[in-house]
């Protein structure tokens, strides 16, 4: 089944849970797209898992755009959204529609995603009426990581709770297909779920949202910098490639690999004729 805006609005009106994840390129997305998955999202959190940094404001426009293409070609029937970076988009409703075209034609996005409450409004409607769907991004907003003082659960309080209640509504009335509740209590996260017309998909969110997201080296046990409390591991993934790369070492240390059967052959006499 081909996953669209669409199908994603359906889903939450007929109660089904929507399931998406992170990928960065072609092989994962690949497998991903061939297990089902409904969303895959190309989140600048390459920026941790795939670059290096310490965190998601180094990432570029070009970082994006290359491995939006990338994921591009491994899917099928996923829904691709493509994170947009920090500065693409919070300095003009101008710079936002740009900046969001280019992630379409150049990233093969079918949709954007890009953090902040109220004060994103201007350039959501933009890029929504470019014809540009966008999916917001609230609470634990990792771009402006900084100014948060951590990675923090938002939304603790009654004034940051009301907050981010009143910033989902206006995503919603500005024309989001659907909002990510990163690190929001569950209660908060369910009470806004059923405040809104668009699904919710939770990251350390609770099982309240309308659908839920993880990066894939977390959720496989491949990036051990930090684990997030909401991470749940489906696999031990790293811990099998430092096997298979250890293995792979001693083999060729040993002189066991390549074996004759890996190997290519040519007539005897060819080679004699070569002395």
């Amino acid at each position: 089944m081909k996953h669209t805006v669409a199908t994603f609005k359906k889903a939450k009106t007929e109660g089904r849970k929507l399931s998406m994840l992170t990928a960065y390129d072609y092989s994962t997305a690949r497998l991903m797209d061939e297990a089902g998955i409904h969303g895959i999202l190309v989140g600048d959190s390459l920026g941790n898992v795939i670059l290096g940094y310490g965190d998601t404001v180094s990432v570029t426009m070009e970082d994006m755009i290359h491995h939006g293409a990338a994921v591009s070609r491994g899917v099928k029937n996923a829904l691709l959204v493509v994170d947009m970076p920090f500065l693409s988009y919070q300095t003009s409703a101008y710079d936002a529609v740009v900046n969001a075209g280019r992630l379409m034609k150049e990233g093969r996005a079918h949709a954007v995603k890009l953090e902040g409450g109220r004060e994103m409004v201007p350039q959501i409607r933009a890029i929504v009426q470019a014809g540009i769907p966008v999916m917001g991004h609230l609470g634990l907003t990792p771009q402006a990581i900084h100014a948060l003082g951590g990675y923090k659960v938002q939304g603790k309080d009654e004034a940051a709770a009301r907050k981010l209640l009143e910033d989902a509504k206006a995503l919603d009335e500005a024309g989001v297909f659907a909002i990510v509740l990163e690190c929001v209590p569950s209660a908060l996260a369910g009470l806004i779920t059923e405040a809104v017309s668009v699904p919710t998909i939770g990251i350390g969110a609770g099982a309240g949202c309308d659908g839920q997201i993880l990066v894939y080296q977390d959720m496989l046990g491949m990036f051990s910098d930090f684990t997030p409390k909401f991470v749940r591991r489906y696999g031990e993934v790293g811990e099998a490639m430092k096997a298979a790369f250890a293995s792979y070492i001693e083999d060729v240390g040993q002189g066991t690999f390549p074996g004759p059967e890996h190997g290519y052959q040519i007539a005897d006499e060819v080679i004699e004729k070569l002395y």
